[in-house]
């Protein structure tokens, strides 16, 4: 059937100005990371698509190395948007990155700027797009002068193939300077994209605190840790969830009893808010109006309903923080 839009799609969802922009972002974006790639089922992709858009979620997130196999995700979401979303690209905000492998060899990986130039046209090419919205340095590249790297992030917005540029997981001195230099070629850093989590607060360890100095938004991966802070795991591990996988990025022995314990409790404070864990979750990283969006990534329908309703009652009072806290120390 030909897709027709939910005409009430704007009227629930929130935004958020990422930095010191006019860019505003959903407080939930969808991640592509996992379950869009050429060994997922095409058409549950393309549902869940349709799905956040209908709600509200403008926002896309990709990078070039998303599958498996690499560039597979990309591919997907292309065949997305020429079948459903043609009529609405000016209406969505779409992102991609480079840093990790992609191809073998010293070109395809890092941060030269042979590489991310390659990529980025490489990544435009699946898309089926003349530009994204968003060009991430995925990662810092220890061996190749920043002044390079930024250097490609301006050249793409010079050539009209990227709208924004940002960075991703990189530490806060490399994330000054990036800045710096970017503004010194006429050339505005956009967003970080880091991750954060109830169970990994690196990024409140002065992070944060340089974004709001140096107005740059901040969009959050892995809020639930990889589904460690939904209900998933509480009774073991389920055959076909993500911990089962043999080469899934959460293995077994990151279940633990003591942080599934923690789980338990904050189960307590999310059922007397009417809330699940996941929702409890993304409500507490999005506590901070300094980051700017959540990036949740699901495989079903039913799983991005159900962080949708996160904003049915996204506020945390001073008690259930205090709560939260106290649950997170022990």
């Amino acid at each position: 059937m030909e897709y027709q839009a939910n005409p009430a799609r704007y009227d629930t969802m929130k935004y958020r100005c990422c930095g010191r922009s006019g860019l505003k972002l959903p407080v939930l974006s969808l991640g592509l990371w996992h379950n869009f790639g050429g060994v997922d089922i095409f058409e549950t992709g393309r549902a869940i698509v349709r799905e956040a858009f209908d709600a509200g979620i403008t926002h896309f997130d990709l990078a070039n190395n998303y599958g498996p196999p690499p560039g597979s995700a990309e591919e997907n979401f292309g065949r997305i948007l020429k079948m459903d979303f043609q009529a609405h690209r000016d209406e969505l905000v779409i992102s991609t990155k480079a840093g990790y492998t992609m191809w073998p060899g010293p070109y395809g990986d890092w941060g030269s700027k042979k590489y991310l130039t390659a990529s980025l046209d490489q990544s435009l090419q699946r898309l089926g797009l003349g530009y994204v919205d968003i060009f991430y340095s995925h990662r810092f590249d220890p061996e190749t002068p920043l002044e390079e790297t930024m250097g490609a992030l301006s050249q793409a917005v010079r050539q009209g193939k990227a709208l924004y540029v940002g960075i991703s997981n990189y530490p806060p001195e490399q994330t000054r300077r990036a800045v710096e230099i970017l503004e010194a070629m006429g050339c505005r850093c956009l967003v970080h994209q880091v991750r954060y989590s109830m169970l990994d607060r690196r990024l409140e360890e002065g992070l944060l605190d340089l974004h709001e100095r140096l107005g740059l938004g901040c969009t959050v991966f892995s809020p639930l840790e990889q589904g460690i802070l939904t209900e998933r795991y509480l009774e073991g591990i389920p055959g076909d969830s993500r911990a089962a996988k043999p080469h899934g990025f959460l293995t077994p022995d990151r279940l633990e009893e003591a942080t599934l314990a923690r789980v338990r409790r904050l189960k307590e404070i999310a059922a007397e808010r009417g809330q699940t864990v996941a929702q409890l979750a993304l409500a507490w990283v999005l506590r901070d109006p300094r980051v700017t969006s959540a990036v949740v990534g699901v495989s079903r329908v039913e799983q991005l309903r159900d962080n949708l309703r996160t904003l049915d009652r996204i506020e945390l009072t001073t008690e259930e923080l205090n709560r939260i806290e106290q649950v997170l120390a022990s």
